[in-house]
């Protein structure tokens, strides 16, 4: 297990969409692993492989929750609520700064385990908001795409100054 670098907004690697994952091996265990590390030593609640420069469809989770850390390979939203909720949101990527995205209540994912085994699961609440925002995040959307020009610009210069100063 290794803590790997995190990629650092405005990287362009975070814009690119990542790519399915098709061999189900040690090396595919071995990257979750690191994922699961390195989203502790961040801090962080969730982590996609992008966000440490490998061009995968991997998340893991760890919620503080029963269900502990989970990881979700090749996952992709099923269906989504139509009752909407505000959820205050953040990245590894861009530490330091937060700001209140919409996102649905609830959604389906599908997704496989790191043995290839097909899941699907329902979510609410935190998990549901982690689901979107990792997906989008293999999907090339940055989570501060989702915030309006003047919350997007506002954040960034606030992201600029808190890394000038680190």
């Amino acid at each position: 297990m290794t803590i790997r670098t995190i990629v650092r907004y405005p990287d362009r690697r975070l814009a690119i969409p990542a790519r399915p994952v098709t061999v189900f091996d040690a090396t595919l265990q071995e990257l979750a692993q690191d994922l699961l590390e390195t989203m502790h030593a961040a801090p962080g609640i969730g982590v996609t492989a992008p966000h440490i420069g490998v061009p995968l469809r991997v998340v893991v989770l760890d919620l503080g929750d029963k269900d502990g850390a989970r990881t979700y390979v090749n996952p992709e939203i099923e269906w989504l609520s139509d009752e909407m909720i505000m959820h205050r949101e953040g990245s590894v990527s861009m530490p330091g700064v937060n700001d209140e995205v919409e996102r649905h209540a609830r959604v389906r994912i599908s997704y496989q385990d790191v043995d290839g085994n097909m899941h699907n699961e329902e979510s609410d609440g935190l998990r549901a908001v982690c689901h979107q925002h990792e997906i989008d995040q293999l999907n090339g959307l940055f989570w501060i795409h989702k915030l309006s020009r003047l919350k997007r610009e506002r954040l960034i210069k606030k992201f600029e100054k808190i890394s000038r100063n680190s």
